[in-house]
């Protein structure tokens, strides 16, 4: 092969793999200005006309929980569910080829049992963390999403970011949180 039928390979594999980052535009400003000529002018064509779309995060200048908040709410949650349905099903698929080893060492068997334990209360957690996405869809569709369980008051956009599942406003959780050391020193 060519030396010049490489570097066109190798502009191609540079194109592909800068596009599968989705940070085209910023890395295209990088390069050109550091001069860099390691592709062709149909190449920064293909560039330029690439615009990556910003993706939406909503503000507190909109309507609160306006139908912009909720389909981004609602993307989230669902997003985050199939992930952890996605990590669930690899972790099974992973340890399921350990189900029937059985080993005559005690200590081998020990630590077989300290895994499987630490693997079921990881399952457990998902489950509840699935279980409480599942009650926040819920309340995107019956329109108590965004809002305190406690106070009725507005949960907030930058908390419901951070914690999407959240039911409780800041003020509420920490007096729950409060009272819950409270209860327990007793």
């Amino acid at each position: 092969m060519s030396n010049e039928k490489i570097e066109i390979l190798k502009k191609h594999y540079i194109y592909f793999f800068l596009q599968s980052l989705c940070q085209i535009n910023t890395i295209y400003k990088l390069l050109t200005r550091l001069n860099s000529n390691i592709y062709s002018s149909k190449f920064k064509k293909m560039l330029k006309k690439k615009t990556i779309k910003k993706k939406y995060i909503p503000n507190s200048k909109e309507k609160y929980m306006c139908v912009k908040h909720k389909k981004f709410f609602v993307d989230e949650l669902v997003r985050w569910k199939k992930d952890i349905i996605k990590a669930n099903n690899l972790g099974n698929l992973l340890n399921s080829s350990d189900d029937n080893v059985s080993s005559a060492d005690v200590v081998d068997q020990a630590s077989s049992y300290t895994d499987k334990t630490v693997e079921m209360k990881a399952l457990n957690r998902s489950r509840k963390l699935i279980s409480k996405i599942n009650s926040a869809l819920l309340r995107l569709k019956d329109g108590t999403y965004g809002f305190c369980e406690d106070t009725g008051e507005h949960i907030g956009l930058k908390r419901l970011i951070a914690r999407p599942i959240a039911t409780l406003s800041i003020e509420a959780q920490e007096k729950h949180e409060r009272d819950e050391k409270i209860f327990v020193d007793d």
